[in-house]
């Protein structure tokens, strides 16, 4: 068994600890940091779905969409939506200031590594704000910089160029736990503080806490690594794992959502008077019947309807360009139901992933239907979906996603199309194309100080893994926040 000792230990290379260590690299350059990545390098990252051969997910063991350098984001559409307004809830713990000011930061390192000449989208001043709220939906305010998947892979690469003879990586390597020296100690310290509010010893050097992981890299060679400060940055597709760790370190977390929905595609033309302006426009409506809080999520513009695989789940996502070679003649986004549980129950993922399977298992992965046969309460079928006017971009299942999806969901879905068909006529044509499911998976929230830290000193959780942020841009700015906080800048 192998082992290394380090400055600076990041889990995931994620947007959070791609730019943890690009910030500790450039401001701390004398600190050894080793970055523990379960997935693939960049260019070793090749979904096997390619239309013709292989058409559907064949569950590999380690999802390419989702894992890797770059993280779940490096196939995404590369929006960094510059905001508080969304993307999670990074202000409430650094300031609302501080994390603007981050974001802004992310965008020059993005736009000095490739991203340059990319459209910086607003939505402030827009008409469409107007129109919105005239009828019952909320446009939110949010800039948007638009790199496009093909940019961003771009940005990543030169990213990964300038870091990796500086920062060891270490691909294809699975953290299997994270221990604490003096473990029993510092636990009974954690149990105690929660009774008496006491603080975890660990923040002089006598008592200075160590953390050790352990782990199965390639060949299933199995090493361990140590350093005084551990930075956790796994994302959505750790969401398991990190809700075993905090159990294991007794950690408190709070219960998140989950977010169910479907990914709407439809003839770009029918949004092209906001993607034009906008790129993304976040729209929420509170449905009528119950209430409920229904979103556009990750709008794509001329772009493709993808699958992604998290935790041996399929699930619907969408991706787009900027070459205009590669647009296509739809627009996708999704529209998402927020659920929020607490007693009895508070497995809101588990709630999610139930959800999913279900479409997994009467579809085979993803199900598509057309909005007029779920309208009429009929099932789509391959024939119905050869006659349809919108070209599906994604092989998918002819399907009635009335048999997945719950009726309060279904119907708060349904709704929300009849809403924006106001703003964008033709929204609600019954070739109107939806696929099925689209979850968001959230993590635990994770119990964390304003410095993103947990009860144990110099052990941080960022990204989307700490239940805290929900986007790009808010995962790197935890990153870079972190990072300043072990070199002493903040």
């Amino acid at each position: 068994m192998s082992k290394m000792d380090y400055d600076v230990i990041i889990i995931g290379a994620g947007p959070g600890g791609i730019f943890s260590a690009y910030e500790l690299m450039t401001k701390a350059p004398k600190l050894k940091i080793g970055v523990f990545e379960a997935g693939s390098p960049l260019q070793k990252r090749h979904c096997p779905i390619d239309g013709v051969k292989v058409k559907e997910c064949i569950h590999c063991k380690r999802c390419a969409i989702m894992r890797g350098f770059g993280g779940a984001g490096a196939f995404s559409d590369g929006k960094y939506n510059i905001t508080n307004d969304f993307g999670g809830t990074l202000y409430e713990y650094i300031g609302r200031e501080k994390a603007f000011e981050l974001m802004h930061y992310v965008d020059e390192i993005n736009m000095s590594h490739g991203g340059e000449g990319t459209k910086l989208f607003s939505t402030a001043g827009s008409t469409f704000k107007k129109q919105c709220m005239q009828n019952g939906l909320t446009l939110m305010e949010a800039s948007v910089r638009h790199l496009g998947t093909d940019i961003n892979y771009v940005v990543l690469e030169n990213l990964f160029e300038e870091m990796k003879d500086k920062v060891d990586f270490h691909f294809e390597t699975m953290v299997e736990s994270i221990k604490i020296n003096g473990a029993e100690k510092a636990l009974k310290a954690v149990k105690k503080s929660k009774e008496t509010k006491e603080k975890v010893p660990g923040k002089s050097k006598k008592n200075a806490l160590t953390y050790t992981i352990e782990y199965e890299g390639p060949g299933k060679k199995k090493g361990t690594a140590t350093a005084p400060k551990c930075i956790v940055s796994v994302g959505r597709s750790g969401s398991k794992w990190m809700e075993q760790v905090c159990e294991e370190l007794s950690i408190s977390t709070l219960s998140n959502r989950v977010d169910i929905g479907v990914r709407v595609e439809i003839p770009a033309e029918i949004f092209s008077h906001l993607t034009d302006e906008l790129y993304e426009s976040k729209i929420v409506y509170r449905t009528k019947k119950y209430e409920d809080r229904v979103r556009t999520f990750c709008m794509n513009p001329n772009g493709i309807v993808v699958t992604e695989n998290t935790n041996g789940i399929v699930t619907v996502n969408g991706h787009s360009f900027e070459d205009p070679a590669k647009k296509t003649k739809n627009t996708n986004f999704a529209l998402l139901v927020a659920k929020h549980f607490s007693e009895p129950f508070k497995d809101s993922n588990g709630y999610g992933e139930s959800i999913a399977r279900l479409s997994n298992m009467l579809g085979g992965g993803v199900i598509v239907q057309r909005f007029g046969d779920l309208e009429r309460g009929h099932r789509s079928t391959q024939k119905r979906i050869n006659e349809c006017t919108v070209r599906p971009t994604l092989n998918a299942t002819p399907g009635d996603l009335s048999l997945v999806l719950p009726k309060r969901i279904l119907d708060g879905i349904i709704e929300m199309i009849y809403a924006l068909d106001k703003i964008a006529p033709g929204t609600a044509n019954d070739d109107t194309l939806l696929y099925g499911v689209e979850v968001k998976f959230y993590n635990m929230e994770v119990s964390l100080n304003n410095n993103l830290e947990t009860c144990y000193p110099g052990l941080y959780i960022i990204g989307d893994g700490s239940g805290v942020t929900h986007s790009l841009s808010h995962a790197s700015a935890s990153g870079v926040f972190v990072a300043r906080e072990i070199a002493g800048l903040n």
